[in-house]
């Protein structure tokens, strides 16, 4: 038994210490997979060690074998949960981790493995079955079989405009005498879509007495601009605004219509096809116009000089959505903005790939709490930088993290009621050490 692990064991025994370890290694991006499985075997943890990491192909296994049925759902909700080892998930024993798997299936851009929509589809529970009949890659012969099932629900939710409109007639028939109320109704609501009531002219529809009506008419390019501008005056700024942000006006006429730009959007869709031109890109970020400067700025692939142009926007929306994003966003303008923005977003701005540079370490004294955080993410610093701030009292905790902390002192780290939290969450703990952890919190 060494120094380390006596000084762990007297640890272990103070209020709180052993919670934060396991607080700790549940958050920790370095965590292996025989650490993560011993973790799931506790009956209660501080938080989930599996919906927020980065999982690989042995986490994902052990997270969807655990034996409690919250770890299988964060498994099934965790984005980056290996495909293939989640449709075990399609065999569970849990319903509801069956119709989360399903609810699921496609989301974050997974790939869907051979064979799990046909088990779903034989699901023995109802909400299941209802749930994978939406899958948009259904084959036909699971769309007969849905349009079969006993639940009256899987029925209805399996009818779309396309398999109506290929079903041979005695099967129409069949359906629309279905003894199920919502079958009916369903059935109806596709007969309407197929024949939708009469389109409005365009005086009609700038003249109608719903707003969005005649917001979606101002901004329609189809709309001659001498009709739409009649609308110049009209009481609702959000009709106003939609066509102050035509394309085919002229700074002149934009500047004649009183709007205001309230929050944050939606932004006309021709910027989005504009900004792939260079020249309309610059014309765009030289308008007078705040809201389509703002527009212009969410595009992520934008010329040098106008990106250049709009991170020395004087709205700070538009440099704010420029480091939102566009991956060419300045350095300067990151940092600047990390330290001085109020919003509830800030500390994303921190993951942009341009923020982290040699040099943020000049920081590390800033008056600036955040500034002294941004210090370390310089990649050209050493161990001394961590070292140096794994006492302050506002970013300690991630300089106690920081991998490049010293094997020593972050040892001795984890036996201190103040920094064992952010010690066992620091991806540079040998895994032997993580092992201990976890024996003393069980009380080994």
């Amino acid at each position: 038994m060494d120094g380390v692990d006596e000084a762990l064991q007297r640890a272990a025994s103070e209020e709180g210490v052993a919670a934060a370890w396991l607080r700790g290694l549940a958050c920790n991006p370095g965590l292996p997979a025989p650490v993560l499985q011993r973790l799931l075997e506790f009956g209660e943890l501080p938080m989930s060690p599996v919906r927020w990491r980065e999982l690989d192909a042995g986490s994902t296994a052990v997270a969807a074998a655990a034996a409690r049925m919250e770890h299988r759902l964060h498994v099934a909700e965790n984005p980056t949960a290996d495909v293939d080892e989640l449709a075990r998930l399609a065999h569970d024993a849990e319903p509801r981790v069956r119709f989360v798997y399903a609810a699921l299936l496609t989301d974050f851009g997974r790939r869907v493995p051979a064979g799990v929509v046909e088990v779903l589809a034989a699901d023995p529970d109802p909400k299941v079955r209802r749930m994978i009949s939406s899958y948009r890659d259904l084959p036909l012969t699971l769309e007969d079989r849905f349009l079969a099932d006993e639940d009256p629900g899987v029925r209805a939710a399996v009818l779309r405009p396309q398999l109506w409109e290929r079903l041979p007639r005695p099967v129409r028939e069949r359906l629309l005498g279905d003894p199920a109320p919502q079958v009916r109704e369903k059935i109806a609501a596709l007969l309407r879509a197929d024949d939708p009531p009469p389109a409005l002219t365009a005086e009609e529809r700038l003249t109608h007495p719903d707003g969005y009506v005649r917001k979606e008419a101002v901004g329609d390019p189809e709309v001659p601009p001498a009709l739409a501008l009649r609308l110049v005056e009209d009481p609702e700024n959000e009709v106003r605004l939609a066509l102050s942000m035509r394309e085919d006006l002229t700074e002149e006429q934009r500047a004649s219509i009183a709007y205001t730009v309230e929050g944050h959007g939606p932004w006309p869709s021709w910027v989005e096809e504009r900004a792939k031109d260079p020249a309309a890109a610059r014309r765009i970020a030289a308008s007078p116009h705040v809201g389509l400067r703002r527009a212009l700025a969410c595009r992520p692939h934008l010329p040098a000089d106008v990106v250049t142009q709009l991170a020395a926007d004087e709205d700070p929306w538009v440099r704010r959505y420029l480091c939102e994003h566009s991956p060419d966003a300045p350095h300067d303008l990151l940092v600047e903005l990390y330290a001085t923005a109020q919003d509830r977003n800030w500390s994303a701005l921190r993951h942009h790939p341009n923020f982290p540079r040699p040099g943020l370490a000049r920081f590390a004294d800033d008056p600036n709490p955040r500034l002294r955080h941004a210090a370390l993410d310089d990649p050209a610093a050493g161990p001394e930088l961590p070292l140096r701030l794994a006492d302050d009292p506002e970013v300690g905790m991630w300089a106690v993290r920081d991998p490049r902390l010293p094997a020593g002192e972050l040892l001795r780290r984890l036996a201190l009621p103040g920094g064992a939290f952010a010690a066992a969450a620091n991806p540079a703990l040998p895994p032997e050490r993580m092992h201990r952890l976890v024996d003393l919190a069980r009380g080994r």
